[in-house]
Parts: C-alpha cells; sequence; structure tokens
C-alpha cells in the first residue's frame, strides 16, 4: 500500500488501524463522560429546586430566593 509516496508495510498499517482504533474509543469515552456530566449537574439542580421547594412550604416567611436557571460562568 501506498500512502503520500510511501509504501507501508504491514506494522505501519497496524500501526495506523490501532491508533484510529485508540482515537475512536478516545471520542466514545469522551462522549460518555460528558453526558454524564451533564445528567449530574441537571440531577443536582432538580435535587436542590425540591429542596428549596420543601423549605419554602416549611417557612414561608424565610424561603430562599429562586435560583436563575441560566448558565453559569462564562462557559454555561
Amino acid at each position: 500500500m501506498t500512502l503520500f509516496g510511501r509504501t507501508l508495510g504491514g506494522e505501519e498499517i497496524a500501526s495506523l488501524i490501532f491508533m484510529l482504533v485508540a482515537l475512536a474509543t478516545w471520542i466514545m469515552i469522551a462522549r460518555r463522560d460528558r453526558s454524564e456530566t451533564r445528567w449530574f449537574r441537571k440531577w443536582e439542580a432538580d435535587r436542590k429546586a425540591r429542596r428549596d421547594a420543601e423549605l419554602a412550604l416549611e417557612n414561608p416567611d424565610k424561603a430562599p430566593p429562586p435560583s436563575s436557571d441560566g448558565p453559569r460562568g462564562p462557559w454555561g
């Protein structure tokens, strides 16, 4: 096989395949980690909202101010 004017042997082809598989694996792991982080942040926000609602029902005069649902920080 020739790639960019250079003939590749079996070892070089195998290493290219390994590097592509490693890249695909890394991308899948990064995507899964990002989705787990999103899920945890949503779960934590829901839990905080439920807790704030419970506290507001127990003590209406000491209810905490409602939290904003907008992005936090410069990166969201």
